[in-house]
C-alpha cells in the first residue's frame, strides 16, 4: 500500500509544466538574445585604472598610465573596496594577476562601466544607484583624467 501524496497529480504535473517552461524560455532567451538590452550610447572618457590595497587598509588607486597617484580610499568605501574584491575575485579564479588595469568608462547615455580586459567581465555602474556610481565617477576627472 502506498502513502497518499499531499499534492492532488494535477498539482504536480501544473509545477512541473512551470518549471520546465521557465527553463526553455530563459533557454531560449539566451540563446537569441530576446529582450536584451542594447547599449545606444558612445563612449564619452575612459580611463585605465590600477587598484592595490595599502598596508593600512585603504585602497589605493593610481592611473595605469603613467603610475600617478589618483585617490586613496580610507574607512568605509564600501561599494569601490567590494566591488573591487569581486573584481580580484575573478581574476585569480582564472588565474590572472595584477598587471592589466581596469577600465572606468564614461558613455553619453549617462551609463558608467567598469571593465577588466584580462577576464572580460564587465560592469554597469549605475544600476547600483548614482551614490554608488559617484564614487568611481569621480576617478575619471580626479588628479589628471578628463571627462
Amino acid at each position: 500500500m502506498t502513502t497518499p501524496s499531499p499534492f492532488p497529480r494535477a498539482m504536480r504535473l501544473g509545477i512541473f509544466a512551470t518549471v520546465g517552461l521557465s527553463l526553455v524560455l530563459a533557454a531560449t532567451g539566451r540563446m537569441t538574445h530576446i529582450g536584451a538590452v542594447q547599449a545606444t550610447g558612445t563612449l564619452v572618457a575612459t580611463r585605465d585604472l590600477d587598484f592595490a590595497d595599502g598596508i593600512d587598509g585603504s585602497v589605493i588607486v593610481t592611473d595605469a598610465r603613467d603610475g600617478s597617484p589618483v585617490q586613496i580610499f580610507t574607512g568605509e568605501s564600501g561599494f569601490l573596496r567590494g566591488t573591487m574584491r569581486g573584481m580580484a575575485r575573478t581574476r585569480r579564479s582564472e588565474g590572472v594577476g595584477p598587471q592589466t588595469p581596469f577600465r572606468l568608462s564614461a558613455w553619453s547615455d549617462g551609463r558608467l562601466t567598469l571593465d577588466d580586459p584580462a577576464t572580460a567581465r564587465h560592469i554597469e555602474l549605475q544600476a547600483f544607484g548614482s551614490t554608488n556610481t559617484e564614487v568611481f565617477a569621480q576617478l575619471l576627472t580626479a588628479h589628471g583624467g578628463t571627462r
